[in-house]
């Protein structure tokens, strides 16, 4: 398994996220949900609507 390294920040969504959305939908929704840079290094993870996924 490939790690990062050093320090990471990990951001977890909260809210349900359709997981029918692309890598692209998934971008644009840390873009316009947070403001933030999707490619700044940190890790975003969303969760489905049923709690035992995730992404």
């Amino acid at each position: 398994m490939i790690g990062p390294t050093g320090t990471v920040r990990v951001m977890v969504a909260t809210r349900p996220v359709d997981f029918r959305k692309d890598a692209e939908g998934l971008a644009a929704l840390v873009r316009e949900s947070i403001q933030a840079d999707p490619f700044s290094g940190a890790v975003y993870v969303f969760r489905a609507k049923r709690a035992d996924r995730v992404s």
